[in-house]
C-alpha cells in the first residue's frame, strides 16, 4: 500500500510546539493515560485535532510540548480524505453513518436490498496506496443501517492532487450500491405424480413459502402436478394469468423419462432457457424467461417453440420479463442451494444466464456444515 522505503517520510510535517500553541493543530502520536487502579489507555488518538478544552487534559497528564502535524495547502487532514472518497465510492441506496474518525468512515445500506460491488473499479481504487476501502461481498442482501463497507485515508496527511484524481476517476461510476429489491408474487407448481396423488407428503412448498416471505414477497398460488407435460404448462399459463411476476417449479429436472418439467416450461414459450448451474447443490437448476403480453399479462406466443437467446432491450430490467426458475430435487433436503443465490438477484433487476451461472462455480461448492450459518460463509461469495 503505502511506500515505507524511506521512514523520513514518517516525520514530513511534524514539527514540536508549545502546548500554549496548540489548539486547532493535529496530534502526530497517540497520547498515554494512566490513573493508578482506574484506567491506562489513549486519552488522545493521533490526529486528533486539538481543542481549547483539551489543554488543561493534556497538563494534566505532564504534557509542555507536543508533536503535531503542519498540514499545508496541498494536502488534507485523513478524516477530510476519508469523508471524500467515501462520497466517490457511494451509489444509490448508500450512505454515511457519522462522522469520520482517525481516517476512517462507515458506510451503511440506507434500504434493505442486494448490495452489489464493482469489484474492478474496487480493486483499481485500492491500488492507489494512500486510500483504501474494505466492502462485504457483492449480491448479499443487507438491512437498512447495515454497515457495507468501510474506507480510510492511510497517512494523515494526503496530497490533495491524489485525493481530487481518485474523486475523479469514480465520477458516474460507483463502487457501491444498494440495489432495490422488488417484492415477488410468486406462483409455484411442485411437479411429481407422488405428490400428486398423495402417496408421499410434499416438502417443497413450505420451504418455498419462507425463502419468498423472507425477502418480502408473497406466494399467489401452489399447484401440485403429475409429470405430464401438458398439465404443468396449464398450470404455469394460469399463473400468469393470475398476474404472478415470478413463476417457481419444483421436481422434475432430471433425466429420468418422467422428469418433463423443463420441456413444459419450454413448450410454454420461454426464452433464453438455461439448464445447469455451476454450483453444489443445484447443479440441475434451470432459469428462463417468459416475455409478457399486451398489457403486461398473459404470455406473448411465440411462433418459435425453440430455445433461443432473446437479450431484452435494457440489460438491468426484467420488466417485459417473467422468471421462471426451475428448482431440482436438492431443494428439499439442503439449507441452502443455488436458488438462495440466484432469487436476490432476480429481484434486484438482474438478468441471470449462462454467464452468472457458471461465475457461481468459484465459491459455489457448499460445505455441507453441520449446522449452516449461510449467509455466513464463503457459499456463492466468489
Amino acid at each position: 500500500m503505502c511506500d515505507i522505503s524511506d521512514n523520513r517520510s514518517q516525520r514530513q510535517g511534524m514539527k514540536t510546539i508549545s502546548l500554549k500553541d496548540a489548539v486547532g493543530t493535529v496530534l502526530a502520536h497517540d497520547i498515554t493515560e494512566i490513573r493508578p487502579g482506574e484506567f491506562k489507555g489513549t486519552a488522545f488518538k493521533k490526529g486528533h485535532v486539538l481543542k481549547a478544552e483539551d489543554i488543561c487534559h493534556l497538563r494534566r497528564l505532564g504534557k509542555e510540548n507536543l508533536f503535531v502535524l503542519e498540514i499545508k495547502e496541498d494536502e488534507m487532514h485523513e478524516d477530510d480524505a476519508a469523508y471524500a472518497v467515501a462520497g466517490a465510492l457511494m451509489g444509490e441506496g448508500t450512505g454515511i453513518r457519522g462522522e469520520p474518525r482517525e481516517g476512517k468512515i462507515d458506510i451503511i445500506a440506507e434500504r434493505d436490498g442486494l448490495l452489489t460491488i464493482n469489484k474492478e473499479a474496487l480493486c483499481n481504487f485500492n491500488k492507489f496506496g494512500e486510500v483504501m476501502c474494505a466492502t462485504l461481498h457483492t449480491h448479499t442482501v443487507v438491512r437498512e443501517g447495515q454497515v457495507v463497507a468501510g474506507t480510510r485515508a492511510i497517512p494523515l496527511v494526503v496530497k490533495k492532487d491524489l485525493i481530487h484524481g481518485i474523486v475523479a476517476s469514480l465520477q458516474g461510476s460507483p463502487v457501491i450500491i444498494v440495489k432495490k429489491m422488488r417484492k415477488p408474487k410468486a406462483g409455484v407448481v411442485i411437479t411429481g405424480s407422488e405428490v400428486y396423488h398423495g402417496r408421499i407428503k410434499d416438502a417443497f412448498g413450505p420451504i418455498i413459502t419462507e425463502k419468498i416471505r423472507a425477502l418480502g414477497g408473497e406466494i399467489q398460488s401452489i399447484y401440485y402436478a403429475p409429470d405430464d407435460e401438458a398439465y404443468i404448462e396449464s398450470r404455469l399459463r394460469e399463473l400468469i394469468e393470475a398476474g404472478c411476476d415470478l413463476l417457481i417449479t419444483t421436481g422434475g429436472m432430471s433425466v429420468d423419462p418422467d422428469d418433463v418439467t423443463r420441456f413444459a416450461i419450454r413448450n410454454l414459450g420461454a426464452r433464453d432457457i438455461v439448464y445447469g448451474s455451476a454450483v453444489l447443490p443445484g447443479a440441475m437448476f434451470l432459469v428462463a424467461y417468459i416475455e409478457k403480453g399486451p398489457g403486461g399479462q398473459g404470455v406473448k406466443e411465440s411462433s418459435n417453440r425453440e430455445c433461443q437467446l432473446l437479450e431484452p432491450s435494457n440489460p438491468q430490467s426484467l420488466e417485459p420479463f417473467i422468471p421462471i426458475l426451475g428448482i431440482p430435487a436438492c431443494g428439499m433436503y439442503a439449507r441452502t442451494t443455488v436458488f438462495d443465490l440466484i432469487l436476490p438477484r432476480l429481484l434486484a433487476g438482474e438478468k441471470i444466464g449462462r454467464t452468472e451461472l457458471a461465475e457461481l462455480g468459484h465459491g459455489g461448492l457448499c460445505m455441507k456444515c453441520p449446522e449452516c450459518r449461510y449467509p455466513v460463509c464463503p457459499f456463492g461469495k466468489a
